[in-house]
C-alpha cells in the first residue's frame, strides 16, 4: 500500500506539474534525511538523468533500488518547481542502529560463546532478515549440540529515534539423543550396511567424547548421500532416499529417526562407451576401465576408472581433463549403458610455486620435498606425492597444496599452503614397572631445529635397575646438499636378572635419497660393554661373555619406503635390508643381517597391515655373538602379549631369556577409526615370532592375538595394547597390556 501511495502521489506531483510547466525538466536531484549512509551511495541508484523530463516510471523503479539497499525503513519522493524546471528530492528515512546485543534464557553456553555463532554486531543496522537469519543460526548451533527442541525468539527495543537494544530470548530445552535410526524399504542391503556408512549414530556410551548421537541437519543431509552413492555401487540406480522422519519419544528426550527407501532394481552393464579422446586412442583408455559389460554396475569402481583416466592425461601434462560420466538406463531389460566423455583440454606446465603459511619453518625445507620444477609438464603423480613428503615431514597441522591455472599462459601455479604445529616437545616424567622400580625421565626433542628441518635430542632415563643417556642429532640435508647426516652419543647402565651391563658408544651416518622411494644410508658405530656382575648359576653362554668388550661396525642399509604416511600409513609399504660387519678393529667380530617387510591395504576407511621380518647373527673370526646383539622376541615391537625375549632361547638354569641368533617374526593387524575427530584407532592383530639358536628350528612359532588403541595425540603417536598367549607355557601369563609412545608398529 506504501508503494501504491508514493507512485500515486508521484503521478499527482507529476500531472500538476505538467499541467502548470507543459513537460518539465529535471534541473536538480537532492537526498534528504541522511544521517550515516553517504550520499553519492543512494544516487549511485538514482537512475533519473538531469535536463530530460521527469519520468514517474523511472523514478518508482529507483525507488525501490534504494530500498534494496537494506539501509532503509521509507523512501519517498517530491518535486518542486526549480530555475524553470523541477527539483527532484527524494527523502529518506535511515533503519535505526542496534547498539548492544544481549542474550537471556541461555544456561549451557553463555554469553561470548553464543556471539562467536552469529554475524550481526553492535553497529549493525536493525535488518529485520539479518536479526532473523541470526536467530536460526543460533538454533541450528543449539540443534548441533543436541538441544533439538530449543526456541530462538528476537527482541527488539527502541531506545532512541536512531537506536534499538537486540535480546535473543532462548529457551534451550533439554538434549534430544537418537535413541534409535529405523531403515525402511531396505530388502536386499541390510540395516546395519547402510548404517556403517552414515556418520550419523545412535547415541552411545562415548557420545559425551565424539559428540555423535544426536540429529544434525547438515550431517543427516550428507548421510542421505552417502547412502544413495552405496546404493549406486551395489546397481540400484532407480533407489529413491525419503526425508528422515523424526519422532520424539514422549519425555522428549530421545528421537527415533526413520529414513524410508525405495530400492528399485539392480542395473547391469551393458556397454562401456569412450567419446572425445584424441590424445590417447580408445584401446589406450580401455586399460584403465575394469568396469565390463555384464556387470553389475557400481559407482565406487566408475568412480575411480575416471580417476584412472585423468590421471593418465594428467601424467602428460593435460592439468584440466575432464571424464563425465553419462548413464542411459534401458528400464525394460535393466541395463545401462555407461559413456565416458572426455574433455582433453591442453598440455599445462608448471608456473610459479608459492609457500605460505610458515612462520617457523624455511622455505628452503618445503620446497626440497616438491617433486616439480618451474616449467616442467604438470604431473598429478607429482603433485599428490609432493603433498605426502611434506606431509611425512611431521611439521605441520594441516598441508595444503592448491593447483590454479593460468588459462593463458598454459601453466598451473600451485600454492602450498601449511599451517605449523610444534616441533619441539619437553617431557619430564616418572613411572614405576616390576622390573627397573622407580623410573624417572626427561625428554628435550625438537624436530625443526631452527626451521632448518633438523633434528636434535637430548634423553635421560633413572630407574631403580637401569640408567640411559642419549645425545643425538640428524640433518636430512647437510650442508644444503642431499646427504642425510646423523650422530649421537649414549650411556647406558642395566641390572639383568643374572648380570650387569654398562656400555658407552657413539655413532654416525650418512644417508641419501637413490630415487622416489629408494634410500641408503651407511653408519659406523663403537661401543664399549662390559658384562660383570654375573650371579651364580647362570649359563655357559652368560658366563663366557663376563669382562669389557668394544665394538666397532659398519651397517649399510637399503629402504625402499611407499608408505603415503609415516605416522599413520593406509597404503604402500616398507622394505629394509641391512647387514651389519663388527671387526673393524674392537673385540667383538660378528656379522647381523635383517631384513623387514610391511604392506599396507587400504579398504575404505580402515586399513589392513602385514608384516614379516628375518634376522641373522653370528660370531666371526672365532668370536662369540655378544649377548647384547642377539635377537629378544616378545614384547610390544615383535610378538604381542609374551615378555621380553620369551620367544626363544631361555637360561636351562633359570629361565631367563638368553635371546637367539636368528628370528622370525610375523604380524598381521586390521586398523580402523573410533574417533575420527580425535584421530583415534583401533586395531586388532595377530602375531607370530620366535627367535633361535639354529637354523634348523625355523618350523617353531609361538602365537598371539589381541586388540588395543592408537591415538596420534598432540605430542605424539601413542599406543596401548594387550595381547593374548596363545599357547602359553608353564610360568607365562595368559596376556600382556602394553604401552607405548612415540612410534607406530
Amino acid at each position: 500500500m506504501r508503494k501504491i501511495a508514493v507512485i500515486l502521489s508521484i503521478c499527482l506531483l507529476y500531472a500538476s506539474v505538467v499541467l502548470a510547466q507543459g513537460s518539465p525538466l529535471v534541473n536538480k536531484i537532492e537526498v534528504q534525511g541522511l544521517k550515516r549512509i553517504e550520499e553519492g551511495a543512494v544516487k549511485a541508484k538514482i537512475t533519473q538523468k538531469l535536463a530530460v523530463p521527469v519520468s514517474p516510471e523511472r523514478t518508482n523503479e529507483d525507488i525501490k533500488a534504494i530500498f534494496r539497499m537494506g539501509y532503509f525503513e521509507d523512501v519517498k519522493v517530491e518535486l518542486e518547481a526549480f530555475e524553470g524546471g523541477v527539483k527532484l528530492i527524494y527523502i529518506v528515512r535511515e533503519k535505526p542502529i542496534i547498539i548492544r546485543i544481549d542474550f537471556q534464557g541461555n544456561k549451557e553456553y553463555d554469553d561470548a560463546k553464543l556471539k562467536e555463532k552469529i554475524s550481526i554486531t553492535p553497529g549493525s543496522i536493525s535488518d529485520t532478515v539479518l536479526i532473523q537469519d541470526n536467530a536460526s543460526k543460533l538454533k541450528g548451533f543449539y540443534e548441533e549440540e543436541g538441544y533439538w527442541l530449543a526456541n530462538i525468539v528476537p527482541v527488539t527495543k527502541k531506545l532512541t529515534a536512531d537506536e534499538i537494544s537486540l535480546t535473543y530470548q532462548i529457551d534451550e530445552g533439554s538434549k534430544v539423543k537418537i535413541g534409535r535410526i529405523n531403515i525402511e524399504g531396505s530388502k536386499n542391503l541390510s540395516a546395519s550396511k547402510i548404517k556403517k556408512v552414515m556418520e550419523t549414530r545412535e547415541w552411545w556410551l562415548f557420545s559425551f567424547i565424539s559428540s555423535s548421537g544426536y540429529f544434525k541437519k547438515e550431517k543427516m543431509e550428507t548421510d542421505v548421500e552417502r547412502i544413495r552413492n552405496l546404493y549406486f555401487t551395489e546397481g540400484y540406480l532407480k533407489v529413491i532416499i525419503g526425508e528422515p522422519r523424526i519422532v520424539l519419544a514422549p519425555d522428549k528426550k530421545s528421537m527415533t529417526v526413520t529414513i524410508g527407501i525405495s530400492e528399485g532394481d539392480v542395473y547391469k552393464v551393458s556397454a562401456v562407451n569412450i567419446t572425445g579422446n584424441t590424445a590417447y586412442d580408445a584401446a589406450a583408455i580401455r586399460k584403465n576401465i575394469t568396469i565390463t559389460p555384464g556387470s553389475v554396475f557400481n559407482k565406487s569402481l566408475l568412480e575411480k576408472n575416471i580417476q584412472a583416466i585423468t590421471g593418465l592425461y594428467s601424467e602428460a601434462g593435460y592439468a584440466l581433463t575432464v571424464v563425465t560420466p553419462d548413464l542411459t538406463p534401458e528400464d525394460k531389460d535393466r541395463t545401462v549403458v555407461v559413456t565416458l566423455s572426455v574433455n582433453e583440454g591442453e598440455k599445462y606446465r608448471v608456473g610459479r610455486i608459492e609457500v605460505s603459511g610458515n612462520t617457523k619453518t624455511r622455505d628452503k625445507v618445503i620446497r626440497r620435498e616438491i617433486r616439480f620444477d618451474e616449467g616442467e609438464l604438470f604431473s598429478g603423480s607429482k603433485l599428490k606425492r609432493s603433498y605426502e613428503r611434506i606431509n611425512n615431514l611431521n611439521y605441520f597441522e594441516t598441508v595444503d597444496i592448491v593447483p590454479k591455472p593460468n588459462y593463458e599462459k598454459k601453466v598451473v601455479d600451485l600454492e602450498v599452503k601449511v599451517k605449523e604445529r610444534p616441533t619441539g616437545m619437553l617431557s619430564v616424567g616418572g613411572g614405576y614397572s616390576s622390573v627397573d622400580k622407580l623410573i624417572g625421565t626427561v625428554d628435550i626433542t625438537q624436530g625443526n631445529l631452527f626451521g632448518r628441518g633438523q633434528f636434535v635430542k637430548v634423553k635421560a632415563e633413572l630407574g631403580g635397575k637401569s640408567s640411559f643417556y642419549e645425545l643425538s642429532f640428524k640433518d636430512p640435508w647437510f650442508q644444503d646438499k642431499p646427504i642425510a647426516l646423523s650422530t649421537g652419543i649414549y650411556n647406558t647402565n642395566r641390572d639383568y636378572t643374572e648380570y650387569n651391563k654398562k656400555a658407552f658408544g657413539f655413532f654416525v651416518g650418512f644417508g641419501k635419497d637413490l630415487s622416489e622411494y629408494w634410500r641408503g644410508d651407511v653408519s659406523y658405530n663403537f661401543e664399549r660393554a662390559e658384562i660383570f656382575d654375573i650371579k651364580s648359576g647362570a649359563s655357559t653362554i652368560i658366563r663366557d661373555q663376563e669382562g669389557t668388550k668394544t665394538t666397532s661396525a659398519i651397517t649399510p642399509s637399503v629402504v625402499r619406503d611407499s608408505r603415503d604416511n609415516y605416522l599413520d600409513p593406509s597404503r604402500g609399504s616398507r622394505n629394509a635390508l641391512s647387514f651389519t660387519f663388527a671387526g673393524l678393529g674392537g673385540s667383538n667380530s660378528f656379522i647381523k643381517a635383517t631384513a623387514d617387510s610391511a604392506w599396507y591395504f587400504p579398504v575404505r576407511d580402515t586399513a589392513f597391515m602385514l608384516r614379516g621380518r628375518v634376522g641373522y647373527a653370528r660370531g666371526i673370526f672365532n668370536k662369540t655373538l655378544p649377548l647384547y646383539e642377539r635377537y629378544y622376541v616378545g614384547g610390544i615391537y615383535t610378538v604381542r602379549g609374551l615378555g621380553f625375549g620369551k620367544a626363544g632361547p631361555l637360561d636351562p638354569a633359570t629361565g631367563e631369556a638368553i635371546g637367539g641368533t636368528t628370528e622370525l617374526i610375523f604380524n598381521a593387524e586390521y586398523i580402523f577409526p573410533l574417533l575420527t575427530e580425535m584421530r583415534l584407532k583401533g586395531v586388532v592383530f595377530t602375531d607370530a615370532g620366535n627367535s633361535y639358536e639354529n637354523l634348523r628350528d625355523f618350523k617353531r612359532l609361538r602365537y598371539t592375538a589381541g586388540a588395543g588403541v592408537r591415538w596420534i595425540s598432540p605430542i605424539g603417536p601413542i599406543r596401548i595394547e594387550w595381547g593374548y598367549n596363545l599357547d602359553k607355557k608353564p610360568g607365562e601369563s595368559t596376556g600382556k597390556f602394553e604401552f607405548a609412545f612415540g612410534s607406530f608398529f
